[in-house]
């Protein structure tokens, strides 16, 4: 899977979640600050994700993860081949 077609789907899956235009969300886009997402959301999206791409990712890893181009790197870089 392209780096691409990995942040069409995270963008598809916070556009659900947090009630925000897919057409907004950048690689930039802060998922704390500019989504207002508190630590139940973050969690609830980091299990999302690990559903979406078959992939478990680790709370120390979660932790890292601020921005939307970080999970795009993340998830394209432990994605399973």
């Amino acid at each position: 899977m392209t780096k691409e077609e990995i942040f069409n789907k995270i963008a598809a899956i916070i556009a659900d979640r947090f009630e925000v235009d897919q057409s907004t969300v950048t690689n930039e886009m802060n998922l704390e600050q500019d989504l207002d997402a508190d630590s139940i959301d973050f969690v609830e999206f980091v299990l999302e994700l690990e559903d979406t791409f078959g992939s478990e990712i680790s709370d120390e890893d979660a932790e890292k993860l601020n921005t939307v181009g970080e999970v795009v790197d993340y998830v394209a870089a432990n994605q399973t081949k």
